[in-house]
């Protein structure tokens, strides 16, 4: 599993998807997320800007990245 370190407190899952690549723009990012196919924690997620924090495991497919923050 990759990890991807924030600087700020938070970073909205579709910003997080744009910034690591695995969607071309925020609106495949969206669509991606409306159809379900994003996990948070393991758990299908459907809010686009929810609020991804350090500890948090985002899923697509196969990638998985854990959100670190600048201290761990």
């Amino acid at each position: 599993m990759e990890t991807f370190e924030i600087t700020d407190d938070y970073i909205q899952l579709s910003q997080l998807l744009k910034v690591l690549n695995w969607v071309n723009d925020g609106a495949h990012a969206h669509a991606l997320i409306d159809e379900g196919l994003v996990k948070v924690n393991g758990k299908q997620e459907f809010r686009r800007r929810n609020k991804i924090v350090p500890g948090m495991v985002v899923e697509l497919g196969k990638k998985k990245v854990k959100v670190v923050g600048g201290g761990e």
